[in-house]
């Protein structure tokens, strides 16, 4: 077995442990978003996955406030663990506009720097998953949708890729997006009202 080989069996690992956290809502969920990059950093620059490994970077600094975020929550003389809500329609607005910019920014560094061979479908989903982790840290339900789609483009990427691993990872992430969008709306549901 290759060093490769073992640490994307490493990442796939840590990565079905990430899902289930963030499915249940745990704030361990950040704990794995700093070893999870760490791992993937070096997978994703060895097969010339550039703005992957370039994403990996941001996740490590989003994890820290991610774990802010959800742990001290609101603001105000009394902090609580931030609740579960919907994005509403600014956020939606402001989210698209943020993806569209980083999809045509990092899409452009990958034509004129690098010699990827997907520059599309790795700035889509690194201009995506920038998106998505920044709602999963203020844990808007909607989350999931973004991961839904993220997690399809990502499954066929790395297929195409040769990453049996990880591929097989996101295609179980795909299925758990639905399941954990319906979760989060129940969670969201029975949590206390303020």
């Amino acid at each position: 077995m290759t060093p490769d080989t073992i640490l994307e069996i490493l990442g796939f690992t840590v990565g079905l442990l990430y899902l289930w956290w963030e499915y249940h809502a745990d704030p361990k969920v950040w704990l794995a978003s700093v070893v999870m990059p760490m791992i993937s950093m070096w997978i994703y620059y060895s097969r010339g996955l550039y703005a992957d490994f370039g994403i990996n970077i941001y996740y490590l600094l989003i994890a820290v406030y991610g774990f802010i975020s959800w742990t001290r929550g609101t603001s105000g003389t009394h902090r609580s663990p931030r609740p579960i809500t919907h994005a509403r329609a600014g956020v939606w607005a402001g989210a698209a506009c943020a993806m569209l910019l980083l999809w045509g920014l990092i899409w452009w560094i990958l034509v004129s720097f690098t010699d990827s061979t997907v520059p599309v479908a790795d700035a889509f989903t690194t201009a995506l998953s920038i998106v998505g982790l920044w709602m999963l840290a203020r844990k808007y339900a909607e989350q999931w949708l973004v991961w839904f789609v993220v997690d399809i483009v990502c499954s066929g990427l790395y297929l195409y890729k040769g990453l049996g691993f990880y591929c097989i990872l996101y295609a179980i992430y795909t299925v758990i997006a639905l399941l954990g969008y319906r979760k989060w709306l129940r969670m969201m549901k029975a949590q206390p009202q303020g």
